[in-house]
């Protein structure tokens, strides 16, 4: 039996802008109102906008992190923004926080209000202009876009840096010089010698390419080979190593997509068709431990496998049972991360995006899961029985969230586990000390080297002191060490640490 309060997914739309002329681009506002009403239509309801009591929205990239904000006019109230330009009025407005988990975690809460009666008709959205935005910034011009549209916003969430003041300092403050330090650690685990492992790569990433070609929201619809995303050449090179320019995120996009949720008992008197409901049976959102180098290993993530473990256990399905899996894919290392701890063998022959991931769909800002999500539908739709999971990530491997779906309906009670209960099991891992102020005799534990147009040009490594294996994060600015990082095999290799003018530390390969 169908709980009337069960939260039931019954409408999405996607939009992705493609306008040389940055003049003639529509803002993120108008591109979540464009996604928004083709969720709406998706529904069959024409006055939806009457009946919808939480306008949620995904948090804008000019609004994340805590640096300074972009010479951009900023929006004061974006879901206000959102809920004037459609029309609704008497809403509760609600804003997300920062990472790219946050549409499935602003996704869980909300089927937990509708599952408590807090709310009945949810429209949940998101948009990135960071293309024009650029394109703007090249030409000197603001985009003029931004507002106080009044009103009160709920701020959901939390903001918090994404690592220690020693960690930023010594180049985790971007996710290319952050990613490539977990794909090093994994090729150890997995035992790959340095060429077989960028083969691998390649082989990883090129059926993403063509899953892009197909989807209609695509940025780059361009299906690639293994060896054109693997190999450097000069529209390929490497950014953050072991990663070429194929293998990253691209967040230059405008894009936006747009989801309704409502309660089965809405979806109901809506007389909404079955075939379009779609049920989300498991779900969970967890935190790894939040500094990269208090982690008790950098191969491996104990957070999505404990995540996954809730998700499964609420659904009372098994990772087999899954027909359309969309793994959050930033970096390779994060679909690695995803597949390995939700137990989906190496060979496995189901592809791990429907969308094509972020560095060939587009990655769109906080909000590539939302289309992620909105595209499962479409899957399960056109499928009726299947199930679909994704996942979506935050930070540095940092924040996670997972949603498992099927148009098969919840029976029973639907009840979201509080993830403060979960969250302990993380928080209490045993972690390695952290040395910032590192000297003498050690071992590197995993690498990377950032670079830029002309090559080479910062060596990141994390490491551990031979005195007490405590941990350490340092850099290297020598081209002897740069190249040994990115020619010579530097894993548990020998090297030493010292302290430098300006309170870093440099760390010297032998």
């Amino acid at each position: 039996m169908i709980n009337p309060k069960t939260p039931v997914l019954v409408g999405s739309g996607q939009i992705t802008q493609k306008i040389e002329n940055f003049l003639d681009a529509k803002n993120p506002i108008e591109l979540m109102h464009d996604a928004s009403i083709l969720a709406i239509q998706d529904t069959g309801i024409e006055d939806l906008q009457n009946y919808i009591d939480s306008v949620v929205t995904v948090r804008f990239i000019f609004d994340s992190g805590a640096g300074a904000r972009p010479p951009f006019s900023i929006y004061k109230n974006p879901p206000k923004s959102l809920a004037d330009k459609l029309g609704i009025n008497e809403t509760k407005t609600f804003y997300g926080p920062t990472g790219g988990n946050t549409p499935q975690y602003l996704l869980n809460i909300f089927a937990e209000r509708i599952s408590n009666g807090e709310s009945e008709v949810v429209l949940l959205s998101g948009a990135e202009c960071f293309s024009t935005m650029r394109k703007a910034s090249k030409n000197g011009q603001k985009t003029g876009w931004g507002e106080d549209s009044g009103g009160t916003r709920i701020d959901l969430g939390y903001e918090k840096p994404g690592g220690t003041k020693n960690e930023t300092k010594h180049g985790i403050a971007f996710p290319v010089n952050v990613y490539p330090l977990f794909e090093t650690a994994i090729r150890g685990r997995m035992g790959n010698s340095m060429e077989k492992h960028q083969s691998y790569l390649g082989k990883l990433f090129s059926p993403f390419t063509k899953i892009a070609k197909n989807h209609p929201n695509s940025w780059f619809p361009i299906e690639r080979s293994a060896d054109e995303i693997s190999n450097v050449t000069e529209n390929n090179r490497y950014i953050g190593y072991p990663y070429t320019k194929f293998m990253n995120a691209i967040m230059e996009v405008d894009q936006s997509a747009s989801l309704i949720m409502m309660s089965e008992e809405k979806a109901n008197q809506f007389n909404i068709p079955k075939e379009k409901r779609i049920y989300l049976h498991g779900c969970a959102d967890i935190n790894e431990v939040w500094n990269v180098t208090e982690r008790p290993e950098l191969h491996s993530s104990k957070a999505i496998r404990l995540m996954g473990e809730k998700a499964f256990a609420m659904s009372n399905w098994s990772i087999d049972e899954i027909d359309f899996i969309d793994l959050y894919s930033c970096f390779p290392s994060m679909v690695e991360l995803g597949r390995e701890a939700l137990g989906i063998e190496i060979d496995d022959k189901r592809d791990l995006t429907v969308t094509g991931g972020l560095p060939y769909f587009g990655g769109a800002g906080n909000n590539y899961v939302t289309h992620s999500i909105a595209t499962i539908m479409d899957r399960i739709r056109e499928n009726p029985g299947s199930k679909g999971l994704c996942t979506s990530n935050g930070w540095f491997a940092t924040k996670h969230g997972i949603g498992l779906y099927s148009n098969e309906p919840y029976e029973g009670e639907w009840k979201r586990e509080n993830p403060d209960i979960y969250q302990k099991n993380i928080d209490e891992l045993p972690r390695p000390l952290v040395d910032e102020r590192p000297s003498g005799k050690a071992k590197i534990e995993t690498y990377t080297v950032a670079n830029g147009r002309d090559g080479p040009e910062l060596g990141i490594v994390i490491g551990r002191l031979n005195e007490n294996n405590n941990r350490f994060i340092a850099i290297t600015k020598s081209d002897n060490d740069l190249d040994k990082l990115m020619n010579e095999e530097c894993l548990n290799r020998d090297c030493n640490v010292k302290q430098s003018e300006g309170d870093y530390s440099i760390v010297s390969i032998k």
